[in-house]
Order: C-alpha cells, then structure tokens, then sequence
C-alpha cells in the first residue's frame, strides 16, 4: 500500500477517470470492485438529486470506497458538494477549474480531494489551498483540457518535484508499461478514461467501442471550444467542422455529445477520447484491464504494488 491507495481505501492505485454521461454506476462500482477507485461524473447531472440516485445505485452493487468528480464551471457545484457530505462520500476529484472554497468546504467535512491540473502553477496552487493530493494530466488525455499543455512524460516529473502531496498520472495511459512509467515519473498512481472507456461494463455504445478499437495513433485532434480544447476522435463530422468553423455549428455539435457516446451516433457531434485508443484493440472487463495493469513484476517498481 502506498499514500495514495491508503488515503483513498483501494487496493490497487488506479483512478477510473470521471466521463461525462458514461461513467455509470456498473462501470464505477467494478473498478472498485476489481480494487481501483470508481469515481462518478456530476458534470451532466441538472439535478443534484440525480447524483444521489446514483451514489445510491452504485453503493448497491458495491460496498468498496469509490468517489465523485465535481467540475469547476459547474453552477451547481455547491450543490453536488453538499450532496458529497450528506451521503458519506470520502474523497472527489475536482477538475474543469478550482475553487478554494470548494476545497475549504470539502476538507471543513473531512472529504478527501484530489484536484486536476495541467501545469505545475496549478499543481502548486491546489496544494496550498489544501488538496490531499494532485492529479497531473497531461495533454494526451480526452475530453475538455486547457490550451497549450504540456505532455504527461514531460508535466508529471515537474509536478512531482514542485509539490509534497502524492501526485497521480493522467493522459496517455491504458496498459502495464504505462503504469510503470508513471512510477519511474515519480507518481503514486495513475487515472485513466479512455481505457475504462473501452470497457464491458461501460455503457458507451457499442460503435463507439469499436471506433476506438479501430483507431491508431492519428486518429484524434484537439477540438478549440471557447478558450479551452476538446480532444475528441477525428471522425468525418468533426474534421468538417474544423474545415469550416462555425461557432452555432459548434454549439449545435457539443450539445449532441452525449448523444453521440450513449446511442452511438458519430455523426451527429464530436466523441472524446485520448490519444491512447491506437494502443486499445479489444474491448475487456474492467477487472481484465485492472488485472493487467498490476501484474506483479519480479521486483516492486516505485512503491506502486503491494
């Protein structure tokens, strides 16, 4: 057991990252079942009510330890927070933008916090608002991401060095050789998407499983919204789209996202993903994927095994 596996109550030190619309109570409850850490995705949810119903669901498949993510640019995050507390949840993971207030409320009530970052700035500011640890994803990793960031080869080792809190690798990473550069970077642990993503128990459309196990190493790009990036599979819809931008089109696009993962339509709007689905080609069990990545090696690497 290392810090990040002790502060979080799993066994093994893998984050199942949160995604939007389809980190559904099954795939969260077998990652912590299979001895990771689940986390469900509040960025979609309108009602906080909603996110009850689905600590609840989840709790029912599981009794392991397993967490939520709560979003900075949410207006309801006050209120995902409160739900936090209330139903006995023991640590989130905060991305999407920081708020020192939310930290503050979080650790008023014990909660423990792991906030995302993409720069060492950032890294270093969470933690003197009081973050039990950071999660330092590099530019790789799918979904909504700043601009200009660095890569997780290149940001992991800086954060790691700039902070005392144990840092967690995110972006780029699906199998045991990642898993192991991540401990050779310095890190406690790693978060991964797109390979849970890829998962049996993941409620992603089945189409969607499949363009990922198609793709190679080309086949995603970074999607500018607003002043931020989206990195998103470069289907025909999306290469149209950044042919002829448009801002209504764009707006028209992201509304279909969730469309897109949960009935499979690609060609309705863009599909997040990483960089790494060239090195996914088979769609697994959770606990296939978990039990991959820990294989035990003839010696222990970095203090990530137990």
């Amino acid at each position: 057991m290392n810090r990040l596996t002790e502060m979080l109550g799993c066994r093994f030190p893998i984050l199942q990252g949160a995604m939007s619309f389809v980190s559904n109570p099954e795939l969260v409850a077998a990652v912590s079942e299979a001895g990771g850490f689940g986390v469900l995705a509040s960025a979609p949810i309108t009602d906080p009510e909603i996110l009850k119903v689905q600590i609840e669901a989840t709790r029912s498949i599981t009794a392991k330890p397993f967490g939520v993510n709560l979003v900075g640019f949410n207006p309801r995050t006050m209120a995902m927070a409160q739900v936090v507390v209330d139903m006995g949840i023991d640590a989130v993971t905060l991305s999407a933008g920081f708020s020192a207030s939310l930290v503050g409320f979080l650790g008023e009530h014990g909660v423990t916090v792991l906030q995302v970052v993409a720069n060492v700035a950032h890294a270093a500011k969470a933690e003197a608002a009081g973050v039990d640890a950071i999660i330092a994803e590099g530019c790789e990793s799918g979904g909504a991401q700043g601009t200009g960031g660095a890569s997780t080869l290149v940001l992991v080792p800086q954060v790691v060095d700039a902070v005392t809190v144990p840092v967690v690798a995110a972006g780029g990473i699906a199998d045991r050789r990642g898993f192991l550069a991540a401990a050779a970077l310095g890190a406690s642990g790693v978060q991964m998407g797109s390979r849970f993503l890829a998962s049996r128990e993941c409620i992603a459309h089945s189409r969607c499983k499949e363009v990922m196990c198609r793709a190679d190493d080309q086949a995603t790009t970074l999607l500018p919204v607003g002043r931020s990036n989206v990195r998103v599979v470069r289907t025909p819809v999306v290469s149209e789209y950044l042919a002829n931008p448009d801002p209504v089109v764009l707006d028209h696009l992201m509304s279909a996202s969730g469309q897109v993962l949960l009935d499979g339509r690609i060609d309705l709007g863009p599909m997040a993903s990483g960089q790494v689905i060239g090195m996914i080609h088979e769609i697994k069990s959770v606990r296939e994927i978990i039990e991959e990545l820990m294989a035990i090696p003839s010696e222990p690497v970095g203090g990530l095994v137990d």
